[in-house]
């Protein structure tokens, strides 16, 4: 299965053909009970500098296997939003107040209107064995009500059409699918179209 996912990892670097819903969140206040995981040992943490990694590592958290890459985010402004099981990093999503941010995390070309205090999430992953137990939409509402309290009003980001379990968590907060977009990507070639969701609706 490993191999299959690096293979699959190589292939989509060349080349990718994917077809996405667009999300719009209204930023409201939550009720946190509503989103708690199925699990009691975990501990949450927001990472927004390279010095809160390294003073997580340094306390014996795990941070993303792939480190230089998490770094280069948080030097270009986007937050982590981790979760942690025995020290373990479990799931982690991603925030960005600015466009330079979002693409480090997110290379779908939708609009975000960062100067109407409006942001996008997005690089969002849980760890195998914890799927299934909450996390996803757990972290979420702690995206949102960061969000909240720094007073953005709404917040937008990408879901593949294909992509049932993330729908599934997106629909417990009641977005608005704005638009169906299609992206195609072959080397540095890109393309990228949004259909109003009225129309696609009937298709």
């Amino acid at each position: 299965m490993q191999i299959i996912r690096f293979l699959f990892s190589q292939y989509r670097v060349f080349f990718q053909y994917s077809h996405y819903y667009l999300y719009e969140h209204t930023l409201e206040e939550l009720n946190e009970a509503d989103f708690l995981p199925s699990i009691q040992n975990y501990v949450f943490k927001i990472v927004n500098s390279v010095e809160q990694a390294d003073k997580l590592v340094t306390d014996g958290f795990e941070f993303p296997e792939d480190i230089t890459k998490a770094r280069y985010r948080l030097t270009r402004g986007a937050i982590a939003f981790c979760i942690f099981v025995d020290s373990k990093l479990a799931h982690i999503g991603w925030v960005a107040l600015t466009d330079e941010a979002k693409k480090t995390f997110d290379s779908v070309p939708y609009k975000v209107n960062f100067s109407n205090r409006q942001a996008c999430t997005g690089g969002t992953s849980t760890i195998l064995e914890y799927e299934g137990r909450g996390l996803m939409s757990y972290c979420y509402f702690r995206r949102f009500q960061f969000l909240n309290e720094q007073g953005m009003i709404s917040s937008r980001n990408a879901v593949e059409v294909s992509n049932v379990a993330s729908k599934k968590v997106h629909a417990k907060f009641n977005p608005r699918i704005y638009a169906k977009g299609r992206y195609i990507r072959i080397l540095w070639w890109k393309s990228w179209k949004e259909i109003p969701i009225q129309s696609t609706e009937n298709n």
